[in-house]
């Protein structure tokens, strides 16, 4: 059941808070590009992807989500938690030692919802590009999604498949990069300037659209929406969502400082004061 904006922005607040909690507890782990993204991920499992109950890991018939900027598992976490693939309580055990939850995704302790290891960026895209064929193959005409840094785009291995997924018509995947500007070790446009992006894939072949509010719920919902309706036309999809690292904290915004770093216990209360919540349910 799909819930409705009130309630998708109170569990992104809720998402915000378990991020926080969790790289905190083990003063490690990457906050910044997790909440940047909390939007995105709490649309997409709570309204935009057709699910099945309980976790099957060949997906058919139902959509399913790659991540391939694996370093932003708090909140993957977080929403695969709170949408019922397990239970919340185990968040606590993020990045312990012989935990399901570690620092990167894994598949080998067969954690429910994740689908592929992503530690190594630059992988994710190839991997639901062969995900997607296999739905083609399977008769299965539900979508695959994924998501990708923009400061990940400057791994090679992405454009030899953004080449290929053109080039063979893969029209039932939706890649959606985050547009925060930022890397590890600053913005993105100084690190390495990769241009447009849009035009970038638009020459590769793709069909692309932007959501310039990447951090509003209904501007998400609509965007993916949009998406959706351009899948099965021949051409694999883009989305590029512009966010802001660190969003929802207003000490963690506008800097790649916290593309790594941990709050400390002062940080933390500011950070989670800045995301009360009525209805408390950490874990």
């Amino acid at each position: 059941m799909k819930r409705n904006t009130q309630q998708l922005n109170a569990l992104a607040i809720q998402v915000r808070r378990d991020i926080l909690r969790m790289v905190h507890a083990v003063n490690s782990g990457h906050p910044g590009g997790s909440l940047g993204c909390t939007e995105f991920f709490v649309a997409l499992y709570q309204n935009i992807m057709e699910r099945k109950p309980g976790f099957d890991m060949d997906g058919i018939g139902e959509d399913i989500f790659f991540l391939s900027n694996g370093h932003i598992s708090p909140v993957f976490y977080s929403v695969l938690a709170r949408s019922g693939y397990f239970p919340i309580s185990e968040l606590a055990t993020f990045r312990h030692i012989n935990s399901r939850l570690q620092g990167h995704p894994t598949t080998h302790e067969g954690l429910p919802g994740i689908r592929m290891a992503s530690g190594s960026l630059g992988q994710g895209l190839s991997v639901a590009i062969g995900a997607a064929q296999a739905k083609k193959l399977n008769n299965d005409n539900h979508l695959v999604f994924t998501l990708h840094g923009d400061g990940e785009l400057q791994e090679g291995q992405n454009w030899e498949a953004i080449m290929y997924a053109s080039a063979k018509k893969v029209d039932n995947l939706i890649a959606t990069v985050d547009l925060n500007g930022q890397q590890i070790d600053g913005p993105t446009d100084e690190v390495l300037n990769m241009g447009s992006i849009a035009a970038k894939f638009i020459a590769f072949g793709w069909d692309v659209l932007e959501i310039q509010q990447g951090n509003n719920i209904e501007a998400i919902i609509a965007g993916l929406t949009e998406a959706k309706s351009r899948t099965g036309k021949g051409k694999p999809v883009c989305v590029l969502l512009h966010t802001e690292m660190g969003h929802g904290v207003d000490f963690m915004m506008h800097t790649h400082a916290w593309h790594g770093k941990a709050p400390n216990d002062a940080q933390l209360e500011t950070a989670l004061s800045q995301n009360y919540s009525e209805d408390e349910k950490d874990y």
